[in-house]
């Protein structure tokens, strides 16, 4: 049986607060996995926890109590990180340096050698659509191509492991549609990809699993198929059903000659969900 990707066994972080005597909870007692090759959505309103639960799986924050490990390898450890890229949500890049300078300059960083670098640069700009763009400076970028070249640093090192922080943020609906579609490549591919997001929409389209965290409590996990299906509703699906057909379904389906294409539960949205699980909707 395979490594999880990540796991977070009963992580608690607790921050002081300066000059006070008082503290503040940011993750109370998690507990999730992310399986290889998923897109796991990690949600919740400001202020629940998320951002601070990316850093402790990144080892950039230490938590307070409980521990987590990328594949296998405890996240405190510097060698965990060598097959995680990750895209804060907002990166900082060198203005004056190319689109091929820059990713040059992080495959250094990565340690490849230069024709490595060189090709991997090439190879990633054509991957996120930025061809055209690689001898451009970045300062001349707009907001969806430097989550694009964001993107291409976080694949550098040929990660297992994408930790993407808010990808779409300000981006327009065109470069979303983009970034979306890059995600579903990654996942082809082969890469986990755990994913913050406020664009619920977005989620809903790309995400196997999703974790709601509130007040620092993950207060929902599962399938997101199964999470926002209503459960006390059956839908049913009929091929060439006549009107008639449909007046009298209950008694004459069996006997009719239609087709049952499907049958399931009918799905709310999944911001519908969020609202009701948070109490965003009182």
């Amino acid at each position: 049986m395979s490594e999880p990707a990540i796991s977070i066994q009963h992580v608690t972080k607790v921050f002081p607060i300066p000059f006070k005597r008082e503290r503040v909870v940011a993750v109370d007692d998690l507990s999730l996995t992310v399986e290889p090759g998923q897109v796991y959505g990690l949600l919740g309103p400001n202020g629940s926890g998320k951002s601070t639960t990316m850093k402790i799986v990144l080892g950039l924050v230490t938590p307070t109590a409980g521990k987590t490990e990328i594949f296998g390898c405890d996240s405190t450890r510097v060698a965990s990180r060598e097959q995680v890229g990750f895209l804060p949500e907002n990166p900082y890049f060198y203005k004056f340096l190319t689109g091929f300078e820059t990713l040059q300059f992080f495959g250094k960083l990565c340690g490849l050698r230069a024709k490595k670098r060189d090709e991997r640069a090439r190879e990633l700009l054509a991957l996120v659509g930025l061809e055209g763009a690689a001898d451009r400076r970045i300062g001349g970028y707009s907001k969806g191509m430097l989550q694009r070249i964001g993107l291409a640093q976080a694949l550098v090192q040929e990660p297992r492991l994408l930790v993407l922080d808010e990808p779409t943020a300000g981006v327009d609906p065109a470069g979303s549609r983009e970034i979306r579609d890059l995600i579903l490549g990654f996942k082809a591919r082969g890469i986990t990809v755990l994913l913050c997001s406020h664009l619920l929409e977005q989620v809903q389209e790309i995400c196997d699993r999703v974790g709601i965290l509130h007040r620092g409590k993950l207060i929902s996990e599962g399938r997101l198929t199964d999470l926002i299906s209503i459960e006390n509703q059956t839908e049913l699906i009929l091929e060439n059903a006549s009107p008639e057909l449909l007046a009298e379904i209950a008694a004459t389906t069996a006997a009719s000659g239609a087709r049952l294409v499907g049958q399931r539960k009918p799905q709310q949205n999944l911001e519908r969900y969020f609202l009701d699980v948070t109490g965003g909707n009182q």
